[in-house]
């Protein structure tokens, strides 16, 4: 049971005992700094448009559907390259499948899901059975991915029916569809990792993997149902934007980087690259704050290579405040 020192100030007690991710301090700061940027060198509308906060949540959609998928294999000390292509691959086949017909959704959407069940097994059986650097084994996935897409499509390939646009713009009320659902994967992430066995075993794998073999877990399959679940995500996060453009395409995964992004927030969220650490609603801040942070370069005119270098000295700030808050309570 955790103790809450008497001499800490009442937010600080307060904060600790709702267990509310220190990032979410991080994501309140970035909302209020680019809000106020936004009212002194732009139009100011991120304070007063509420269809511009709604539209920074939409287009968090597919990156916080995949990054649940990355916050659990990081959970267990391993990582996936290969949910880029794992996207692309699902936007292209499941095109190709639904060509245009509703009657070919109830086996087109199962046969993709199927192919992501495949790349995350064998990812999984690499990683663990022949004992291949988490990095390199996804990363070759990657690039034989990339190699299969390449060689069978050239750009838009097929197209989906008109009932499967529902995913990418349907409203139930005045909420997205595509909100609800992410929302529902980030539930369904912490009660895996909160209120299952499978969970619990996850952070004993990430934290030691040889304490937790010893003490009966079977850490192979563990890790190896981690990469599956890993790959479903990249899968539902493919559906949905084929679901957007209408028709998939093969660049859609790697122009999105959704590999390096999703490490991103997944650590940005406070859960440790070592793995044993963290949580998914961590990553839920962490994929606000880069769909914030997207806004308010688009509301400036920000040119899109010093995007890239504002995004990553924030990656930078992050970690790094993270490492010191660690160091400071390990004193």
């Amino acid at each position: 049971m955790t103790t809450i020192p008497a001499t800490d100030s009442w937010f600080k007690r307060t904060a600790r005992s709702i267990h509310i991710p220190p990032v979410y301090f991080f994501l309140i700061v970035v909302f209020l700094v680019s809000g106020i940027l936004d009212q002194v060198m732009a139009d100011g509308q991120i304070f007063t448009n509420p269809a511009i906060m709604l539209n920074i949540v939409v287009r968090s959609v597919a990156l916080g559907i995949v990054a649940v998928g990355q916050t659990l294999v990081i959970l267990g000390a391993s990582i996936d390259l290969s949910v880029a292509y794992t996207i692309s691959i699902t936007a292209v086949m499941s095109s190709y499948l639904m060509q245009g017909e509703t009657a070919n959704l109830p086996w087109a959407i199962p046969a993709v899901f199927v192919i992501g069940i495949g790349i995350g097994l064998v990812n999984g059986l690499v990683i663990t059975k022949l004992k291949v650097n988490p990095f390199i084994a996804t990363l070759g996935m990657s690039l034989i991915i990339k190699g299969i897409i390449n060689a069978t499509f050239s750009n838009y390939t097929g197209s989906v029916p008109k009932s499967f646009e529902y995913f990418g713009y349907g409203t139930i009320g005045s909420i997205p569809v595509s909100i609800i659902i992410m929302l529902l994967v980030f539930v369904l992430g912490w009660f895996l990792l909160a209120r299952t066995k499978f969970g619990a075993h996850l952070y004993g794998v990430g934290g030691n993997a040889e304490v937790a073999r010893l003490s009966g877990v079977r850490t192979d399959r563990v890790l190896i149902g981690a990469h599956i679940l890993c790959s479903m995500t990249a899968i539902l996060a493919g559906l949905f934007l084929v679901s957007q453009m209408r028709s998939g395409a093969p660049w859609v995964g790697p122009n999105g980087i959704y590999d390096l992004n999703s490490i991103a927030t997944t650590v940005i969220g406070g859960t440790a690259l070592s793995g044993g650490k963290g949580g998914v609603w961590g990553t839920l801040a962490g994929v606000l704050i880069f769909g914030i942070l997207d806004t308010t370069f688009n509301q400036l005119g920000v040119n899109p290579y010093l995007k890239m270098v504002f995004r990553g000295a924030i990656i930078v700030l992050a970690v790094a405040s993270y490492t010191i808050r660690s160091k400071k309570e390990a004193a």
